[in-house]
Protein backbone atom coordinates (compact mmCIF):
# COMPACT_ATOMS: atom_id res chain seq x y z
CA UNK A 1 0.00 0.00 0.00
CA UNK A 2 1.48 3.10 -1.37
CA UNK A 3 0.86 6.37 0.75
CA UNK A 4 0.39 9.44 -1.40
CA UNK A 5 1.94 12.83 0.03
CA UNK A 6 0.33 16.76 -1.01
CA UNK A 7 2.49 18.64 -2.97
CA UNK A 8 3.02 21.64 -1.76
CA UNK A 9 1.85 24.92 -3.20
CA UNK A 10 4.68 26.20 -5.85
CA UNK A 11 6.00 29.43 -3.53
CA UNK A 12 4.38 31.95 -6.45
CA UNK A 13 0.95 30.89 -5.16
CA UNK A 14 1.47 30.94 -1.78
CA UNK A 15 3.04 34.25 -2.35
CA UNK A 16 0.15 35.55 -4.38
CA UNK A 17 -1.99 33.80 -1.34
CA UNK A 18 -0.66 35.41 1.48
CA UNK A 19 -0.71 39.12 -0.78
CA UNK A 20 -4.64 38.57 -1.22
CA UNK A 21 -5.51 37.79 2.74
CA UNK A 22 -3.13 41.10 3.48
CA UNK A 23 -5.32 42.72 1.12
CA UNK A 24 -8.42 41.42 2.40
CA UNK A 25 -7.47 42.49 6.19
CA UNK A 26 -6.53 45.62 5.28
CA UNK A 27 -9.61 45.82 2.99
CA UNK A 28 -12.30 47.41 5.74
CA UNK A 29 -9.87 50.32 7.16
CA UNK A 30 -8.74 51.15 3.24
CA UNK A 31 -12.93 51.51 3.17
CA UNK A 32 -13.03 53.22 6.09
CA UNK A 33 -10.25 56.08 5.21
CA UNK A 34 -11.46 56.32 1.43
CA UNK A 35 -15.21 56.94 2.68
CA UNK A 36 -14.50 58.88 5.65
CA UNK A 37 -11.17 61.01 4.96
CA UNK A 38 -10.71 60.86 0.67
CA UNK A 39 -13.83 61.46 0.09
CA UNK A 40 -14.64 64.24 1.99
CA UNK A 41 -11.26 66.02 1.17
CA UNK A 42 -11.72 65.88 -2.29
CA UNK A 43 -14.92 67.35 -1.83
CA UNK A 44 -13.53 70.04 -0.01
CA UNK A 45 -11.03 70.80 -2.68
CA UNK A 46 -14.06 70.52 -5.43
CA UNK A 47 -16.28 73.05 -3.02
CA UNK A 48 -13.10 75.48 -2.23
CA UNK A 49 -13.02 75.85 -6.26
CA UNK A 50 -16.75 76.28 -6.79
CA UNK A 51 -19.28 79.07 -6.29
CA UNK A 52 -21.01 77.04 -3.38
CA UNK A 53 -23.70 78.55 -1.84
CA UNK A 54 -25.28 76.78 1.14
CA UNK A 55 -28.68 76.94 0.24
CA UNK A 56 -27.71 76.87 -3.63
CA UNK A 57 -24.69 73.72 -4.00
CA UNK A 58 -22.94 74.29 -6.82
CA UNK A 59 -22.81 76.64 -9.06
CA UNK A 60 -20.13 76.12 -10.77
CA UNK A 61 -16.25 77.00 -11.23
CA UNK A 62 -14.85 80.07 -9.75
CA UNK A 63 -10.88 79.52 -9.00
CA UNK A 64 -9.28 81.09 -6.85
CA UNK A 65 -12.51 83.76 -6.14
CA UNK A 66 -12.67 81.77 -2.86
CA UNK A 67 -9.38 82.14 -1.74
CA UNK A 68 -8.94 85.97 -2.19
CA UNK A 69 -12.74 86.04 -0.66
CA UNK A 70 -11.21 83.96 2.32
CA UNK A 71 -7.44 86.16 2.76
CA UNK A 72 -9.79 89.29 2.16
CA UNK A 73 -12.29 88.63 5.18
CA UNK A 74 -12.08 91.05 8.15
CA UNK A 75 -11.12 88.85 10.24
CA UNK A 76 -9.12 86.15 8.52
CA UNK A 77 -5.47 88.03 10.19
CA UNK A 78 -6.68 88.39 13.40
CA UNK A 79 -8.07 84.76 13.79
CA UNK A 80 -4.48 83.41 12.10
CA UNK A 81 -2.88 85.32 15.03
CA UNK A 82 -5.14 84.65 17.80
CA UNK A 83 -4.73 81.12 16.81
CA UNK A 84 -1.00 80.80 16.84
CA UNK A 85 -0.96 83.23 19.88
CA UNK A 86 -3.24 80.30 21.59
CA UNK A 87 -1.32 77.39 20.27
CA UNK A 88 2.19 78.63 21.28
CA UNK A 89 0.96 79.69 25.06
CA UNK A 90 -1.17 75.66 25.18
CA UNK A 91 1.84 74.12 23.63
CA UNK A 92 4.46 75.29 26.11
CA UNK A 93 1.98 74.88 29.60
CA UNK A 94 0.70 72.10 28.45
CA UNK A 95 4.42 70.15 27.73
CA UNK A 96 5.60 71.86 30.91
CA UNK A 97 3.02 70.51 32.67
CA UNK A 98 2.82 67.20 31.42
CA UNK A 99 6.52 66.88 32.24
CA UNK A 100 6.65 68.36 35.06
CA UNK A 101 3.59 66.35 36.38
CA UNK A 102 5.12 62.83 34.84
CA UNK A 103 8.79 63.31 36.87
CA UNK A 104 6.26 63.81 40.06
CA UNK A 105 4.35 61.01 39.29
CA UNK A 106 7.38 58.91 38.43
CA UNK A 107 8.92 58.13 41.46
CA UNK A 108 7.36 54.97 43.70
CA UNK A 109 5.69 56.07 47.03
CA UNK A 110 2.25 55.67 48.51
CA UNK A 111 0.50 58.62 46.93
CA UNK A 112 1.31 57.71 43.38
CA UNK A 113 -1.54 55.83 42.24
CA UNK A 114 -3.83 58.51 43.88
CA UNK A 115 -1.91 61.28 41.78
CA UNK A 116 -2.29 59.22 38.73
CA UNK A 117 -5.60 58.67 38.74
CA UNK A 118 -6.54 62.52 39.91
CA UNK A 119 -4.53 63.98 36.74
CA UNK A 120 -6.34 61.50 34.11
CA UNK A 121 -9.67 62.00 35.62
CA UNK A 122 -10.27 65.34 34.12
CA UNK A 123 -9.38 63.32 30.38
CA UNK A 124 -12.17 60.79 30.71
CA UNK A 125 -14.65 63.99 30.43
CA UNK A 126 -15.30 65.16 26.78
CA UNK A 127 -14.34 68.74 26.02
CA UNK A 128 -17.68 70.19 24.77
CA UNK A 129 -19.25 69.20 28.32
CA UNK A 130 -15.73 70.19 30.02
CA UNK A 131 -16.37 73.74 28.00
CA UNK A 132 -19.85 73.94 29.21
CA UNK A 133 -18.79 72.50 32.94
CA UNK A 134 -15.92 76.04 32.90
CA UNK A 135 -19.23 78.06 31.28
CA UNK A 136 -21.26 77.68 34.19
CA UNK A 137 -18.14 78.04 36.88
CA UNK A 138 -17.43 81.50 34.96
CA UNK A 139 -21.03 82.29 34.57
CA UNK A 140 -20.78 85.80 36.34
CA UNK A 141 -25.07 85.55 37.00
CA UNK A 142 -25.28 81.46 38.32
CA UNK A 143 -21.29 80.22 38.74
CA UNK A 144 -20.51 79.32 42.50
CA UNK A 145 -17.88 82.06 41.41
CA UNK A 146 -20.78 84.99 41.25
CA UNK A 147 -20.89 86.58 44.70
CA UNK A 148 -16.81 86.98 44.52
CA UNK A 149 -16.60 87.95 40.51
CA UNK A 150 -19.27 90.82 41.75
CA UNK A 151 -17.76 92.05 44.50
CA UNK A 152 -14.24 92.61 42.73
CA UNK A 153 -15.66 93.89 39.87
CA UNK A 154 -14.31 91.53 37.25
CA UNK A 155 -15.17 88.72 34.54
CA UNK A 156 -13.37 85.37 33.65
CA UNK A 157 -15.00 86.31 30.37
CA UNK A 158 -15.09 89.60 30.63
CA UNK A 159 -11.48 91.03 28.38
CA UNK A 160 -9.67 89.75 25.91
CA UNK A 161 -7.01 88.40 28.12
CA UNK A 162 -9.31 87.26 30.48
CA UNK A 163 -11.10 84.85 27.87
CA UNK A 164 -7.46 83.59 26.46
CA UNK A 165 -5.98 82.81 30.41
CA UNK A 166 -9.59 81.09 31.21
CA UNK A 167 -9.71 78.85 28.63
CA UNK A 168 -6.24 78.37 28.74
CA UNK A 169 -6.98 77.20 32.30
CA UNK A 170 -9.90 74.54 31.00
CA UNK A 171 -7.49 73.61 28.23
CA UNK A 172 -4.78 72.82 31.12
CA UNK A 173 -7.22 70.86 33.60
CA UNK A 174 -8.29 68.63 30.57
CA UNK A 175 -5.73 67.56 29.03
CA UNK A 176 -1.93 68.17 31.72
CA UNK A 177 -3.40 64.25 32.62
CA UNK A 178 -3.22 62.70 29.39
CA UNK A 179 0.17 64.47 28.04
CA UNK A 180 1.57 63.24 31.42
CA UNK A 181 0.38 59.87 30.49
CA UNK A 182 2.51 59.84 27.26
CA UNK A 183 5.63 61.35 29.28
CA UNK A 184 5.55 58.96 32.12
CA UNK A 185 5.81 56.55 29.06
CA UNK A 186 9.02 57.91 27.76
CA UNK A 187 10.22 58.26 31.27
CA UNK A 188 9.63 54.23 31.89
CA UNK A 189 11.02 53.68 28.98
CA UNK A 190 14.75 54.94 29.74
CA UNK A 191 16.78 52.38 31.31
CA UNK A 192 17.13 53.13 34.97
CA UNK A 193 20.83 51.91 34.62
CA UNK A 194 21.97 54.80 33.19
CA UNK A 195 20.89 57.04 36.16
CA UNK A 196 22.91 54.86 38.00
CA UNK A 197 26.01 55.17 35.85
CA UNK A 198 25.26 59.08 36.05
CA UNK A 199 25.34 59.16 39.85
CA UNK A 200 28.33 56.51 40.06
CA UNK A 201 30.11 59.86 37.65
CA UNK A 202 28.74 62.07 40.21
CA UNK A 203 25.89 64.23 38.14
CA UNK A 204 23.32 65.85 39.90
CA UNK A 205 19.67 66.54 39.49
CA UNK A 206 19.79 68.85 36.41
CA UNK A 207 22.75 67.49 34.90
CA UNK A 208 20.66 64.03 34.77
CA UNK A 209 17.66 65.59 33.74
CA UNK A 210 19.67 67.90 30.76
CA UNK A 211 21.75 65.34 29.79
CA UNK A 212 20.04 62.31 29.57
CA UNK A 213 16.46 62.83 30.42
CA UNK A 214 15.30 65.08 27.73
CA UNK A 215 17.79 63.95 24.97
CA UNK A 216 16.22 59.83 25.77
CA UNK A 217 12.89 61.62 25.66
CA UNK A 218 13.19 63.81 22.47
CA UNK A 219 10.42 60.85 20.43
CA UNK A 220 7.93 61.55 23.07
CA UNK A 221 8.61 65.29 23.00
CA UNK A 222 8.53 65.16 18.94
CA UNK A 223 4.98 63.24 19.46
CA UNK A 224 3.56 66.04 22.36
CA UNK A 225 4.34 68.54 20.35
CA UNK A 226 2.56 67.38 17.44
CA UNK A 227 -0.19 66.35 19.03
CA UNK A 228 -0.16 69.86 20.93
CA UNK A 229 0.26 71.98 17.90
CA UNK A 230 -1.97 70.27 15.67
CA UNK A 231 -5.13 69.98 18.44
CA UNK A 232 -4.40 73.99 19.27
CA UNK A 233 -4.43 75.15 15.65
CA UNK A 234 -7.64 73.63 15.32
CA UNK A 235 -9.65 74.33 18.37
CA UNK A 236 -13.39 75.21 18.03
CA UNK A 237 -15.51 74.05 21.04
CA UNK A 238 -13.57 75.43 23.85
CA UNK A 239 -13.98 79.25 22.28
CA UNK A 240 -16.96 78.59 20.62
CA UNK A 241 -18.95 77.47 24.38
CA UNK A 242 -16.80 79.80 26.43
CA UNK A 243 -16.67 83.25 24.31
CA UNK A 244 -18.38 82.61 20.94
CA UNK A 245 -15.59 84.87 19.49
CA UNK A 246 -15.55 87.50 21.73
CA UNK A 247 -15.05 89.76 23.96
CA UNK A 248 -15.18 92.43 20.58
CA UNK A 249 -14.23 88.99 18.31
CA UNK A 250 -11.04 88.97 20.33
CA UNK A 251 -11.03 85.14 20.70
CA UNK A 252 -12.02 83.86 16.79
CA UNK A 253 -10.07 80.68 16.04
CA UNK A 254 -9.40 80.22 12.97
CA UNK A 255 -11.44 77.16 12.76
CA UNK A 256 -14.72 79.62 14.28
CA UNK A 257 -13.96 81.43 11.29
CA UNK A 258 -14.89 78.67 8.80
CA UNK A 259 -17.75 78.13 10.93
CA UNK A 260 -19.30 81.23 10.72
CA UNK A 261 -18.47 81.58 6.60
CA UNK A 262 -20.26 78.50 6.36
CA UNK A 263 -23.13 78.32 8.66
CA UNK A 264 -23.83 81.88 9.76
CA UNK A 265 -23.90 84.81 8.18
CA UNK A 266 -22.36 84.83 4.62
CA UNK A 267 -23.13 80.93 4.43
CA UNK A 268 -21.02 80.17 1.56
CA UNK A 269 -19.56 76.84 1.82
CA UNK A 270 -16.55 77.71 -1.46
CA UNK A 271 -15.34 80.14 0.86
CA UNK A 272 -15.29 77.85 4.17
CA UNK A 273 -13.77 75.06 1.92
CA UNK A 274 -10.87 77.57 0.60
CA UNK A 275 -10.33 78.29 4.43
CA UNK A 276 -10.19 75.00 5.26
CA UNK A 277 -7.46 74.19 2.70
CA UNK A 278 -5.19 76.75 3.69
CA UNK A 279 -5.76 75.66 7.35
CA UNK A 280 -4.63 71.68 5.88
CA UNK A 281 -1.74 73.17 3.90
CA UNK A 282 -0.86 75.30 7.01
CA UNK A 283 -1.18 72.13 8.85
CA UNK A 284 1.32 69.89 6.64
CA UNK A 285 4.09 72.39 6.72
CA UNK A 286 4.00 73.29 10.25
CA UNK A 287 4.09 69.38 10.95
CA UNK A 288 6.97 68.88 8.01
CA UNK A 289 8.84 71.94 9.97
CA UNK A 290 8.38 70.23 13.42
CA UNK A 291 9.39 66.36 12.45
CA UNK A 292 12.46 68.00 10.83
CA UNK A 293 13.52 70.28 13.13
CA UNK A 294 13.63 67.07 15.86
CA UNK A 295 15.01 64.27 13.41
CA UNK A 296 18.32 67.13 12.51
CA UNK A 297 18.55 67.83 16.66
CA UNK A 298 18.54 63.35 17.19
CA UNK A 299 20.97 63.12 14.19
CA UNK A 300 23.12 65.99 15.27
Amino acid sequence: MTVQTATPAPPRRRANGHRLRGWAYASPTALFVLVLFVVPLALVFRMSASKWPLLSGDQGINFPDNFTAAVDNRFFVDSVVFTLKYTILATILLIALGLGLALMVQESSRWKGFLRTSFLVPSALGLASASLLFYVLYSPLAGPLAPFMERMGWSFLGSPDAALASTLFLIVWRYAGFYMLLMLVGLQAIPGDIYEAARMDGANRWHTFSKITIPLLKPTLALTTILCVTGSLLAFEQFYILTKGGPDNSTITVVQLIYSVAFQGPNDLGVAAALSVIVLAALVVINVVQLRAFRGSDES
